[in-house]
């Protein structure tokens, strides 16, 4: 990584996609296949980048510095013009960039997230909290790759205390390298569950690989471990780092009782700590966001945060992220958490579903990329379908399981429904379901498509 030495360039900001410079932003050229941005480095430009990144020569007038040749240690830079920068690697480069930069503000402290569900609800909740007491930076949307990470840095400047960075496992030793990156001082873990299992194998290799986080933290660092987890608890063997377990059970150093689920308006319960005792309230729904509260509340306590600033940065995670509660057309309660779906993130929302008051009826789409766990998978849903509905509408051919388990667990044929499309159930949920009393919950994978049955209790086209 050869330095410009010149200080007659300074970017913003790096972007990937074209349309979202907001000036004087470096535009990183990512190759792919079905897209290659170094198709849209004359649209960047235009609409107002100051550089680019790129790893192809390309056609067309660009003034373009060779970073690749050694031999040039000063460069000068035209001053108006739009510049590319080639490189033989732009993902890779942006990496090193971000690293450089991150190295140059050493008063920024990054706290990690991982885990299979929870990781940005959790993100977002922790941002509020040290919001309350701090300048503080946070991924945007779920940008928690190898290109979102280096991204989100890219965004920090001297006057941000505290990154909060939400980071993703597909392949083993990608969480080391987005650590290598971000250097946290302290590591979050949500939960290791089977999101994901087609692509990491097996549980096992799901939780060494959220491990790598605990092991990236220096030894003057915290790791906040999940104690109900039984792969997340024997991470405190991996780390240097101090431990702080949180959880539902006695035995962790933070924990929570006493939850009471208010609905739609939220959470209640008590939070203990070293013999004190706290009320909390949260604006998030369902009974599981008490961790996401444990979480943020422990990242907080590790800052020296007072508690009057993390209860007040936890009553104000308004945010339910992708999850929208919202009323049917026909006057009945919708509950839209249709953007994507997994095991543990379908049994959080069944969870939330059989909170609530009214008739229950979960619509349920297939949960893709589980690997060996696909069977499994779908079946522990069906189980706890069947626990807490008085419906079920399964949509798509992996939810054939689903439905088989929850007519196996007691659900009569008559309570079960199945279609092999959204499209297809659309119209018969309209007609049968969302009526004052329905509370109507619609989930599945994003290759599901759920959305035309949301649209159609809404009354959208």
């Amino acid at each position: 990584g050869k330095e410009i030495q010149s200080a007659d360039r300074e970017f913003s900001e790096a972007i990937v996609d074209s349309r979202k410079t907001t000036g004087n932003s470096l535009f990183v050229a990512i190759p792919g296949e079905n897209s290659d941005g170094h198709q849209f480095v004359s649209s960047a430009f235009s609409a107002g980048a100051s550089g680019a990144l790129i790893q192809e020569d390309l056609s067309g007038d660009f003034e373009t510095i060779d970073l690749r040749d050694s031999a040039a240690e000063r460069f000068e830079l035209p001053a108006e013009k739009p510049l590319c920068f080639r490189v033989d690697d732009t993902v890779a480069a942006l990496q090193k960039i971000a690293a450089y930069h991150r190295s140059r503000l050493p008063q920024m402290e990054v706290t990690g997230i991982t885990g299979s569900v929870g990781k940005t609800s959790t993100k977002e909740l922790v941002y509020e909290v040290l919001s309350c007491g701090f300048r503080t930076l946070k991924t945007l949307g779920n940008m928690n790759n190898e290109i979102g990470l280096p991204l989100t840095l890219l965004r920090a400047d001297e006057t941000i205390e505290q990154a909060v960075l939400e980071m993703g496992f597909y392949v083993p030793g990608e969480i080391e390298q987005l650590c290598g990156i971000a250097a946290p001082s302290v590591g979050v873990v949500t939960n290791v569950g089977m999101v994901h299992a087609s692509r990491a194998g097996s549980m096992e290799v799901i939780a060494r690989g959220k491990s790598e986080l605990v092991q990236a933290l220096p030894s003057d660092g915290t790791a906040i471990l999940n104690y109900d987890d039984p792969y997340v608890r024997p991470m405190a063997e991996l780390t240097k780092a101090r431990i702080l377990y949180y959880g539902l059970d006695p035995e962790a150093e933070l924990f929570a009782d006493e939850i009471q689920s208010l609905g739609r308006d939220g959470v209640q319960f008590s939070l203990h700590y070293h013999g004190e005792t706290h009320a909390a309230r949260i604006p998030l729904v369902g009974t599981h966001s008490v961790c996401t509260a444990l979480r943020a509340a422990a990242v907080g306590l590790v800052k020296n945060m007072s508690w009057e600033e993390i209860l007040c940065g936890l009553s104000k995670g308004q945010n339910q992220l992708r999850m929208r509660i919202t009323s049917a057309v026909r006057g009945g309660t919708l509950i839209d958490d249709s953007y994507n779906s997994s095991p543990d993130a379908a049994l959080a929302a069944l969870n939330l579903l059989s909170d609530m008051k009214g008739r229950k009826v979960a619509v349920l789409g297939d949960m893709l990329e589980l690997g060996q766990y696909e069977r499994k998978g779908h079946e522990m849903v069906g189980e706890r379908a069947a626990e807490v509905c008085d419906a079920l509408v399964a949509v798509g051919p992996l939810s054939v399981y689903l439905m088989e388990k929850a007519v196996q667990k007691g659900m009569s044929a008559e309570q079960v429904y199945h279609f092999d499309t959204s499209a297809d159930a659309a119209d018969f949920i309209c007609e049968n379901f969302g009526s004052e009393g329905d509370v109507i919950l619609v989930k599945g994978s994003l290759g599901m498509k759920m959305k035309p049955i949301v649209n159609a209790l809404e009354e959208k086209k």
